[in-house]
């Protein structure tokens, strides 16, 4: 029915007689001349109509906003002085010799014009409507071109687009599962993947050494702005390459993405300690743009009486540090009081500070409540080691380590935003030397990435000491973002059962969950490693967007739920009886 793209229409098709199909996005009616937006998913194009066609100006006149129709007419260039540089299609505009109304629209729920403000629950209702919008179009356009170019990167670096199941068994990855009852096998559940994880690493058993997939997963956990019940995976796993090939490969695909489609060309990926990450940045992922860091002053509050310091100072648990903002002397009491309400949904139960005023005043260069009791000369050993001058403003925490690495960490983020202290656009890093374990209040360990990463030592120093032992696992992070994780896997048995051993998974369980990874082990499993990126977010920074809600065609909620659907919903009685399922209902409450 067309012959061009509303987008796609430039200088070089002026005197060139087009057709085009299309929504109106606005209707003008100037002085006798009709003129027409029509908008597809290329962009827009302006159509104009003048009396002298009877027939197809009076019914572009009885058009309305988001009529679906088709055009023919002669590309011409717009009157000098009339031209839009803020459009692609801006130096032309097409004269209408023939309109038809393909479908009527009602009024809908909202315009689509760029300035409208629309409140995400409408837009998620009516998705579709949304979806037309030119903002949501790029960047759904952007995302397919994002697919398409990692496609041919991968596929000329000799990987195989293989798929793996979607129905499978639950694995411990971290998050629940969402299970799907079995109409055949009475009883029992197949588990949506969390990620293809023990798939992929079977093809690297059967000698598929280069695998990737864009991949559709499910983690049914709680949602924040960066994450979905559903989203999609570019897995990756490859045989005989060493972490450093790993990194070197993937690197090049994520340059080549930036400079191809925003012509942008990444400096180097500094590579920094997960320990190194934690005491500088207190985050895994720290935002390299921000130049505010962490510094640990323990040693200098240990002997305080002032037990909020002195108290985590001792305890092998527990940190002391210490955030210098630059100028932060300009931030108001309630500007810090609304801080310290932020720390606290991080478990931090306060938000201590110094204002350096005069550092050559000894006595009243220094404003806080807490300098009497860290006494004068503790208070200037703290303000020399983090390099304060005046007008600088220092905060602290003081708890368990996790809790004032999360507090600061994310305080740290905040500042940096609100203070906009970023120092680069851009920030690519790698976070390497993760730990194995993390250990629980009760002892028991629980593995950093997923339990088939591998360690960088022997089964008997694992063994030995599993609390320090440090994995062969990296992240690539941008801008605090996590873009992508991945490791060396274990590839022989002995070291993946040591593995689930300390994780307290019993020689039954391992055989029933696991049984078919642990035998495929036995049979000649080459080395093996992989990375796997998330997608969304990738188009999520790409983009600029805030939240990956905004490159998901349709997205669900932060309750998991889809506004466009109303899914879940209920089912049908006789399904349940198909699956021999029986929904217990809660007691209504007095």
């Amino acid at each position: 029915m067309r012959s061009h793209y509303c987008g796609d229409l430039r200088a070089t098709h002026i005197d060139q007689e087009i057709t085009l199909c299309g929504w109106v996005h606005r209707r003008r009616d100037h002085g006798g001349v009709i003129f027409l937006d029509l908008r597809d998913r290329e962009g827009i194009a302006q159509v104009v109509f003048d009396p002298d066609r009877a027939e197809s100006f009076a019914r572009a006149d009885s058009v309305r906003s988001e009529y679906v129709v088709k055009v023919t007419g002669r590309v011409r260039a717009r009157p000098a002085g009339t031209e839009n540089a803020d459009m692609g299609t801006g130096q032309i505009e097409v004269l209408g010799y023939e309109l038809e109304i393909l479908n009527k629209a009602d009024t809908p729920p909202f315009m689509l014009d760029d300035y409208q403000q629309i409140g995400e629950d409408i837009r998620l209702k009516h998705r579709y409507i949304d979806l037309r919008r030119p903002e949501m179009a790029n960047k759904l356009r952007l995302r397919s071109r994002i697919s398409h170019l990692i496609r041919n990167y991968l596929e000329e670096h000799g990987f195989l687009d293989i798929e793996t199941p979607i129905l499978t068994r639950a694995t411990p990855e971290g998050a629940r599962d969402y299970l799907v009852p079995s109409r055949t096998h009475e009883g029992n559940f197949f588990a949506l993947p969390q990620s293809p994880q023990l798939f992929k690493q079977l093809l690297m058993v059967s000698g598929f050494d280069r695998y990737y997939q864009i991949a559709r997963c499910f983690r049914d956990e709680d949602l924040r702005a960066d994450r979905q019940p559903e989203f999609t995976q570019i897995d990756i796993e490859t045989s005989f390459l060493s972490e450093e090939d790993i990194m070197a490969i993937t690197e090049g695909m994520i340059r080549n993405l930036f400079k191809d489609l925003k012509g942008i060309e990444f400096g180097e990926f500094p590579r920094m300690p997960f320990s190194e990450a934690m005491s500088r940045f207190g985050s895994d992922k720290p935002d390299l743009r921000i130049p505010l860091e962490l510094v640990d002053v323990a040693d200098l509050v240990a002997g305080v009486e002032f037990k909020v310091f002195s108290g985590p100072a001792n305890d092998p648990k527990g940190r002391v540090a210490a955030l210098k903002v630059p100028n932060g002397n300009e931030l108001s009491r309630k500007q810090i009081d609304d801080y310290t309400k932020f720390v606290g949904i991080y478990g931090a139960k306060g938000l201590a500070y110094i204002k350096v005023n005069d550092i050559s005043n000894r006595e009243t260069g220094l404003q806080s409540p807490i300098v009497k009791h860290l006494g004068e000369d503790n208070a200037f050993k703290i303000v020399e080691r983090v390099g304060a001058q005046n007008g600088d403003l220092i905060f602290f925490g003081a708890d368990k380590a996790k809790i004032v690495n999360e507090a600061l960490g994310a305080l740290r983020i905040k500042l940096g935003e609100d203070m906009n202290l970023y120092t680069a656009e851009w920030a690519p890093m790698w976070v390497v030397d993760f730990p194995m374990f993390e250990e629980e209040d009760d002892g028991s360990l629980h593995a950093v990435h997923h339990p088939f990463t591998s360690p960088s030592c022997s089964v008997e120093e694992l063994r030995a000491n599993p609390a320090q032992a440090l994995s062969r696992a990296y992240d690539m992070v941008l801008n605090g973002v996590e873009l992508g994780g991945g490791s060396i896997r274990i590839h022989r048995q002995d070291m993946q059962a040591t593995i689930f051993d300390l994780l307290n998974i019993s020689p039954e369980e391992q055989e029933e969950k696991f049984g078919f990874l642990l035998d495929a082990l036995r049979y000649g499993a080459p080395p093996h490693g992989g990375l796997a990126f998330g997608l969304d977010r990738l188009v999520m920074l790409m983009t600029g967007a805030k939240s990956i809600r905004e490159v998901i065609a349709f997205p669900k909620t932060q309750s998991a739920a889809c506004l466009l659907t109303d899914a879940p919903g209920e089912v049908s009685a006789k399904q349940l009886r198909e699956l021999n399922i029986r929904v217990r209902t809660k007691a209504s409450e007095a």
